[in-house]
């Protein structure tokens, strides 16, 4: 033994873990990295203003993409300090138009993504969808949930539409596409009903359901919310209806750790969903206070989100994406950061004697079960890391931010 590596994957192997597979694990484990990260959100399909129904970006650091071929840029800089083979996850506002088309959100096809195509195609990437019913003149106030069925009808065609357009990846690219609907619909003070809403969006949804689709190539998801800005006391997407609605017509329920009251934890829900839905989505995210998109860290609960996936054997039940924007510091380091920290929460789970320590909790020696969780936190997993960088070709801790400041120095500071 040489090296730094050799002697944690002897340290690991004493503890009865198999350093090597996890290593293969993590490679094999794609995460959706959110396009949206690098330009706040704004889009290409006219206003960039973004900010309502919960939305809102903060911080004005200079670099942000402006065009598609910047934004893309970004991207390719970010994914070259991110180890292991990932996916994109694009929103229906990044529509690209050409010779001066205008197209409205109910109206958008195939073709206005085929610049993303040609992008994911040529870097080996999947790519996830979601339709963006915010930031648009008609988002006023409710959506799909709208009580003027042509404000419902246009959203409807618009998520009909982002179906169309999921199935195009999926086949163009040659990989499952997740489309994921969430709306910002509710209500900032206390309803008078709230059942009408929610009984619209039931049958908004089924609507949208039944436009026929290829389940094969594309998994839809319903994301919930707890509030948001402007929808303090009433949110008609809630964490009931969506999870019901899902299981009762068999889609996908994702969960945004960020959409939940500030005590409740994803964590601790997915075993309970694991049970009862064959895939399930996350978001995982960090909300300071309310649901507030931060980086993600290397915290407690997106290492027990880590340690839950896996202990749970349901890695490939797992459809695992980012979903952060911070307009106040370098957004390429966001994602790297976001990215690299959602990775080593997973390696910590994977190098975990799971079973053991579930045999232990069995035999009700809480003891020595504490004893054990306790002498993990000293374990060096960043040793591995470290070898997982090295083998994906991609720099270590401490030295990828070197790089960030000359691409920051080079080409962001240079956008205004």
């Amino acid at each position: 033994m040489n090296t730094r590596y050799d002697y944690a994957r002897a340290d690991y192997a004493s503890r009865g873990i198999d350093t090597e597979a996890a290593l293969a694990a993590l490679a094999a484990k794609s995460i959706s990295m959110h396009c949206w990260q690098g330009d706040d959100l704004r889009g290409f399909d006219g206003d960039d203003e973004i900010n309502g129904g919960g939305i809102q970006a903060t911080g004005n650091y200079p670099g942000a993409a402006r065009t598609p071929a910047e934004l893309m840029a970004d991207i390719d800089r970010a994914l070259s300090l991110i180890p292991g083979k990932h996916r994109l996850n694009l929103h229906a506002s990044y529509a690209i138009f050409a010779d001066g088309e205008t197209v409205d959100r109910d109206k958008i096809e195939p073709r206005h993504f085929a610049p993303w195509v040609e992008y994911a195609r040529a870097r080996g990437l999947g790519v996830d969808f979601n339709p963006t019913c915010f930031a648009h003149p008609k988002a006023a106030g409710m959506t799909l949930a709208h009580p003027d069925p042509a404000i419902r009808r246009f959203w409807i065609d618009h998520c009909i539409a982002c179906i169309r357009i999921s199935e195009y990846f999926a086949r163009e690219l040659g990989s499952p596409c997740l489309m994921n609907i969430w709306i910002p619909d509710g209500l900032k003070d206390t309803p008078a009903d709230r059942y009408a809403p929610r009984a619209r969006f039931a049958e908004s949804l089924d609507e949208i359901l039944a436009c026929g689709y290829d389940k094969s190539l594309v998994h839809i998801s319903l994301e919930s919310k707890v509030f948001g800005i402007g929808l303090e006391s009433y949110t008609v997407g809630s964490s009931e209806f969506c999870m019901a609605y899902a299981a009762s017509r068999g889609i996908v329920p994702l969960m945004d750790n960020g959409h939940y009251h500030p005590t409740e934890v994803v964590s601790d829900k997915l075993p309970s969903m694991y049970l009862f839905y064959p895939t399930i989505a996350l978001h995982v995210t960090r909300g300071v206070r309310w649901d507030s998109d931060h980086v993600v860290r290397l915290d407690d609960e997106t290492t027990e989100i880590a340690r839950e996936i896996v202990r749970c054997n349901a890695l490939d039940r797992t459809l695992l994406g980012l979903d952060f924007f911070d307009a106040s510091i370098n957004r390429v380091a966001a994602w790297v950061i976001g990215m690299r920290n959602m990775q080593k929460a997973l390696l910590i789970a994977m190098l975990t004697p799971h079973k053991e320590l579930a045999a232990l909790q069995e035999s009700g020696d809480g003891t020595a079960l504490l004893a054990a969780q306790e002498d993990l936190k000293s374990a060096p997993w960043g040793e591995v890391w470290a070898e997982f960088c090295r083998r994906s070709g991609v720099p270590a801790d401490g030295e990828w931010m070197a790089d960030v400041l000359a691409y920051e120095k080079e080409i962001l500071a240079k956008r205004s």
